[in-house]
This record gives structure tokens, C-alpha cells and sequence, in this order.
């Protein structure tokens, strides 16, 4: 009788940067590893979960660096905010200088591991979503732990997407979110359905965190290869579900009836760390007979390039198109 074996045994090894990816792809990736290779990020341990002090000085010291991060990216962000609180929700509604589509919006779920990532952030990117697509962004600015643990953020998410249902029509609408918000974004259509609300006309996931079970292939193999997120988010996870069951598919959507979402553009890289969360929600889609396409970069990490890449360009290329699309087409489209 074999004997069980548990997986592959991997020798020590330097994974180089490979040649097929742009110059400029390889020197952001260069510009985040040590001289020994070792990634700068994987330097830096989340608190315990129960480690709330802990968690509120780590936030204090990371948001102006996020923000300022974001803001590189918006560039020279022309849309103007007018900040607008549902409830508990607050909203920034970003509006470009010229807008090419009135009657549509996109509403934008911002990532950061469920901890990082509002405030100032969340503001320039609605912007540059706003300045992107030429239409109306709401960036929902949600309550994160440690202060407000699951349900809030869920919460804020369900009442921003009511405010914005009352302004447009659902085929008029796109929802999109990168990493953390991209759980958002999911798990938000999974309650809205439960709640008899009307789909959006299209999703957009961006390395989306839709397994806070971390059960995917990609957390083991792409763990340190990943330069941005090397390795697990379990702790924030942990805090994040404030006691509540990972697998539940409003913590977990990947594993929730998926049946009735709109057409969805799933994005993620050969490094990401999260590359499984993309591959298995695109197949789980398709399951569902939900029209899915999947956009996997080359040797990108998790959230891409930081800009100013062909690659970043490409991938920008594709989402306007695909939101393009679905502003103008109708809405539970399947193939």
C-alpha cells in the first residue's frame, strides 16, 4: 500500500524575474525586494486579532502612506467629491470634469485587507474612477475593524448600493473592487439577491479576496514569490469576521449560490498571492452560467504594478472596455 503523501517538496531556490514582462514591470518589482531577494514587504507581521491596540496603531501609521500611494496613481485627479452619509455609510461621489456618460455610475469598493485603505484613499480613488470612465463614482468609504468588525462593513456596502439604485438604473450601474473589495463587491450582489434587489448591468474583480479560508493553491505556491503581499492574511481575516464563520458566503462569496450575477471581468497575475481566489471564482462562475472573463498578467503581484507599465496600461485598457460594454448592453446577459 503507497504511503499518503501530503505535496511536492520544493528545494530553496531565488525565483528570478522573468524576461517576458516589461522593463518597467521588472523595476517595480525590483524596487520591492531586498538586496537578498527577500520581499521588503514580508518584513512587516499583522497584530493578534485580539490585538486591537496593536491593530489601531498599525492604521494610524499606514493610512497617510496608502493614501499617498493611491494618489500616485490618480495622478492629477480632476473629478470633484461631494461626500454624502446614508446611515452609518459614507459615501464620496466623484463626479469628472467632463462627463461622457450621465446616466451611468460606477460604484467602487476600495481594497486594504479590510483594515486600510478609506479616508483619503478611497477619495482619490473614486476620482480616478470618475476621470477614467467619464462617468459618476460612488467610492464607498466603509467602517473597518477594529473598531467596526463584520457586519459593518457589509452593511455600509448594502446601504450605498440602495443610494445608488435609487439614482440609476441597474443595467446603468457597475460594481467593482480590488482585493478586500473585491469580497465586498461580491458578497454585497450575494445579500442584494437574498434581498430581492436588481443586479448592476456588470462586476469587476480586481485579485479579489473571496476566500478568507485562504484554502487556494496560490497561498502556498506564490507565498514570498508575491512582492506585495508575500504572505497570508488569516489575522485580518480573523478580525475582520469579528467571530463569524469564514466559509459563509457573505465573508467567503466564492462559496456562496452565485447564480443571477451580472457578466464579470476577473483580474489577477502569475505572482499574486491571491491567484487562486481569481481562477476559482472565474470556473465557479461559469458553473453558474454567469458570463465570466479572466485576465491573468504575467509575473504581476498582487494589485498589479503600481502604474506606469505597459501592463497596467493593458489591464486599464480592458476594464474601460468591458465597462464600456456593459453600460451599454442589458443586464444577466449569460453565454
Amino acid at each position: 500500500m503507497s504511503k499518503h503523501k501530503n505535496g511536492v517538496s520544493v528545494q530553496a531556490r531565488l525565483v528570478p524575474f522573468p524576461a517576458s514582462m516589461s522593463q518597467e514591470a521588472r523595476a517595480s518589482l525590483e524596487r520591492l525586494v531586498n538586496d537578498d531577494g527577500v520581499p521588503r514587504n514580508a518584513l512587516y507581521t499583522m497584530p493578534a486579532p485580539e490585538d486591537h491596540a496593536g491593530w489601531m496603531q498599525l492604521k494610524a501609521a499606514a493610512d497617510g502612506h496608502y493614501a499617498a500611494a493611491v494618489k500616485g496613481l490618480a495622478g492629477s485627479a480632476r473629478a470633484t467629491i461631494e461626500t454624502v452619509r446614508r446611515g452609518a455609510a459614507t459615501i464620496h461621489v466623484a463626479t469628472p470634469a467632463a462627463i461622457r456618460l450621465r446616466n451611468c455610475a460606477y460604484v467602487d469598493f476600495h481594497g486594504g485587507a479590510f483594515v486600510f485603505g478609506g479616508g483619503e484613499a478611497c477619495v482619490a480613488q473614486a476620482q480616478m474612477q470618475a476621470d477614467q470612465h467619464g462617468a459618476l463614482c460612488y467610492g464607498v468609504d466603509y467602517r473597518m475593524p477594529p473598531e467596526h468588525p463584520y457586519p459593518a462593513a457589509l452593511d455600509d456596502a448594502m446601504a450605498a448600493y440602495r443610494y445608488v439604485l435609487e439614482r440609476h438604473a441597474p443595467s446603468r450601474i457597475v460594481v467593482g473592487g480590488r482585493s478586500a473589495g473585491g469580497n465586498l463587491a461580491v458578497a454585497m450582489l450575494l445579500r442584494a439577491k437574498d434581498e430581492g434587489l436588481a443586479m448592476p448591468g456588470g462586476l469587476i474583480l480586481l485579485s479579489p479576496q473571496v476566500d478568507l479560508t485562504e484554502s487556494g493553491d496560490s497561498f502556498q505556491v506564490n507565498q514570498m514569490v508575491d512582492v506585495v503581499l508575500p504572505g497570508s492574511l488569516m489575522r485580518n481575516n480573523i478580525l475582520y469576521a469579528g467571530g463569524a464563520d469564514l466559509s459563509h458566503p457573505y465573508l467567503s462569496p466564492l462559496f456562496g449560490d452565485l447564480t443571477g450575477l451580472p457578466p464579470t471581468f476577473l483580474q489577477s497575475g502569475t505572482r499574486d498571492l491571491f491567484l487562486s481566489n481569481a481562477v476559482r471564482m472565474h470556473r465557479a462562475l461559469r458553473r453558474a452560467r454567469v458570463a465570466a472573463e479572466l485576465h491573468v498578467f504575467e509575473a504581476m503581484p498582487h494589485g498589479g504594478f503600481q502604474g506606469n507599465t505597459p501592463e497596467d496600461d493593458e489591464l486599464a485598457a480592458e476594464i474601460a472596455r468591458f465597462v464600456t460594454a456593459r453600460w451599454g448592453c442589458a443586464v444577466n446577459e449569460s453565454r
